[in-house]
């Protein structure tokens, strides 16, 4: 039996994927698929988040800049154009020395401190996997409401043909109720 390299252990001891190559078809510069810890220590911070999702926006490459900017109007409730400079520095800052470097090590993106450039990085897939689960959630009120719906009908269905209006109508109120607190919770 052949054991794998260290460097193929995660935190865990448990085997990682193979390495991928970056776009560029660099071959020094292959990079280890990250562990769990690595991913969430990523995402564990706000402003990394917003980096991803910003980068979805723009089809995977942007500048500090424009990314600062992006980022400082949205932690700020402001459009961009509404910004001081110093809400724009505070947040440039931020990313230049901290979180793009950081992200930039575990191969989240791709960013050139030189050119102030940011891109995906060969393993964004591996980040973008944990912020994409919301799909889910409207699917699952998308259910629950269906099935209240369907629920309530027939109940007022029921009542009205046994001659109770008054009753459909409190039914009613209370299935709507129930879908209402049913989306809160979810």
């Amino acid at each position: 039996m052949v054991a794998a390299a260290p460097s193929d252990r995660d935190a865990e001891g448990t085997t990682q994927p193979t390495s991928e190559t970056d776009s560029d078809g660099d071959a020094a510069a292959t990079r280890p698929v990250p562990s769990l810890d690595v991913v969430f220590d990523v995402l564990q911070n706000r402003r990394r988040r917003l980096v991803l999702e910003a980068l979805a926006e723009r089809d995977g490459a942007t500048t500090l800049g424009e990314l600062a900017e992006h980022i400082a109007g949205i932690e700020n409730d402001k459009p961009p154009e509404a910004l001081d400079s110093q809400e724009r520095k505070r947040v440039y800052v931020g990313l230049y020395q901290s979180h793009l470097p950081k992200m930039d090590d575990a191969g989240a993106i791709r960013f050139d401190g030189d050119r102030g450039s940011v891109e995906r990085g060969p393993h964004i897939e591996e980040f973008r996997q944990y912020l994409d689960g919301n799909a889910d959630d409207d699917a699952l009120y998308t259910y629950y409401f269906g099935v209240a719906a369907a629920s309530g009908l027939g109940l007022a269905v029921a009542l009205f043909a046994s001659g109770m209006v008054a009753a459909v109508s409190i039914a009613l109120l209370v299935v709507l109720v129930g879908v209402a607190g049913a989306r809160v919770t979810l």
